[in-house]
């Protein structure tokens, strides 16, 4: 049993893989909008950038070294961080469970979910996160559940939650949570000793984090500054505070409907059985339930609108939750049924997106990116003897270039006050306003796709 459960696994993970790889290679005609961005970050990387901290530029980066301007590169390293997450999410839950069919019906059931599908093959901050966040439970659990503690999963806790907040700031939803798990059990309930290998994860995140922070204060914690902008604070009124919330949980219940479905097709009637002295279901509630309930609460508290998208990694581990919960319900003799669902979803989510993509031509993935820069490149060679260093301007029409130009010049938003750090004699090419860069722009003028392009070079 344990060898055919496993088996359906890799089959599964296997599958996802391919199918969320090559429906986007083969429908889409550009890179969404993130993973754009996230290569032009690569490009000239750093500690942080205008939007995020570094983690989500330095992956797309590495895949370009290795694979170039290849889009399928980067719609399989998306699916690598899925599948990831959804190797620890089977591996947490086998040994949660002690049951390894538990184990995997439990990582089966969040392929229902949007967020694990549909939205998988666009890399970006909030893909990045989920191998992080699945790694950071597993080892959480692994140190909750032992009587030894061990140095290696501190020290791995302590890396895996660094890198997780490093690709989006929101991670520390999870890691306030984990951590007022083992407060509340340690010096509330005095049930657990305290050991100083906990401190090992905080001595780890925080040497990790320290480039990251000299990066935020030499860059007035623009980071920050964008995400509290995202959330429209400043602008927030009373009732904010009220329909913000309400709309994040209806969203949030609208989004796991096909998932309800799924776990509904598996038990005889839905009957929970709570009981907070369960030191499993506590631990589930803690990595589950609390990060979505602070995030509720930081709506209502500060008027904030939470979007969406930024929900991606809270339900990994939704699954085990509630295949604990109503796990004395569970009908084997209904797996059938659930199959026949699961499969249904599986096919469905991949064939819509493929529809989607090539019925409307109006997307970011309909962008003539790669045409766009070949035109400029055959100026630039027409006109210009040296080499295309940098490109100036907005992450994606710049990114595009940075991405596909044959040079791959390194990408900024402005050049103001970097003159001086830049080779003399590299080219340079500025993307922006035609009305503004006519007064810019010494070098040939162009307009192209509505777009400004100014080049800077030495003439042939």
């Amino acid at each position: 049993m344990s060898k055919n459960t496993n088996n359906i696994f890799y089959i599964y993970i296997t599958l996802h893989l391919i199918f969320w790889t090559i429906v986007p290679s083969l429908t889409n005609q550009n890179l969404p909008l993130d993973t754009i961005e996230a290569l032009a970050w690569g490009s000239n990387l750093d500690w942080g950038f205008n939007k995020h901290p570094p983690m989500s530029a330095f992956f797309p980066e590495v895949f370009f070294q290795i694979f170039g301007s290849q889009d399928w590169a980067y719609y399989l390293l998306s699916q690598i961080f899925v599948i990831t997450s959804f190797y620890y999410v089977f591996k947490f839950s086998k040994e949660f469970f002690n049951n390894d069919l538990l184990g995997l019906i439990s990582v089966l059931t969040i392929e229902a979910i949007y967020f694990y599908n549909f939205t998988t093959p666009e890399f970006n901050v909030n893909v990045c996160q989920l191998p992080f966040w699945s790694l950071t439970v597993y080892f959480s659990w692994k140190i909750y559940s032992s009587k030894e503690i061990k140095f290696s999963d501190c020290f791995l806790v302590g890396l895996f939650a660094a890198f997780g907040f490093l690709s989006k700031y929101l991670f520390v939803y999870l890691l306030v949570s984990i951590d007022l798990l083992f407060i509340y059990l340690i010096f509330m309930k005095r049930e657990r000793k305290f050991y100083f290998k906990y401190l090992i994860t905080v001595e780890i995140f925080l040497i990790i984090l320290v480039p990251h922070l000299i990066w935020l204060n030499n860059n007035d914690f623009i980071t920050i500054t964008y995400g509290l902008a995202r959330t429209g604070l400043e602008q927030s009124s009373l009732i904010d505070h009220i329909k913000f919330p309400l709309i994040f949980l209806i969203k949030q219940i609208g989004l796991l409907i096909p998932f309800l479905i799924l776990i509904w097709l598996l038990v005889k009637k839905i009957k929970f059985k709570f009981n907070l002295k369960d030191k499993k279901l506590l631990f589930l509630l803690a990595i589950n339930i609390l990060p979505i309930l602070f995030m509720f609460v930081t709506s209502v508290v500060t008027g904030s609108k939470i979007r969406t998208m930024w929900m991606t990694p809270f339900y990994l581990f939704f699954g085990t939750l509630f295949i604990y919960l109503l796990k004395s319900e569970i009908n084997i003799k209904k797996l059938k049924k659930f199959t026949f669902a699961f499969l249904f979803l599986f096919l469905l989510s991949p064939s819509l997106y493929a529809y989607i993509s090539l019925s409307a031509d109006n997307k970011r993935t309909d962008y003539f990116g790669k045409d766009i820069a070949d035109l400029i490149d055959r100026r630039w060679a027409k006109n210009f003897s040296n080499e295309i260093m940098y490109v100036v301007g907005d992450e994606w029409h710049a990114g595009n270039l940075s991405y596909h130009l044959r040079d791959r010049p390194k990408w900024f938003l402005s050049i103001d006050g970097k003159v001086d750090r830049l080779d003399p004699s590299g080219g340079l090419i500025y993307v922006g306003n035609p009305e503004v860069l006519k007064n810019l722009c010494p070098g040939e003028f162009g307009k192209i796709d509505k777009q400004g392009i100014c080049m800077i070079g030495l003439r042939r």
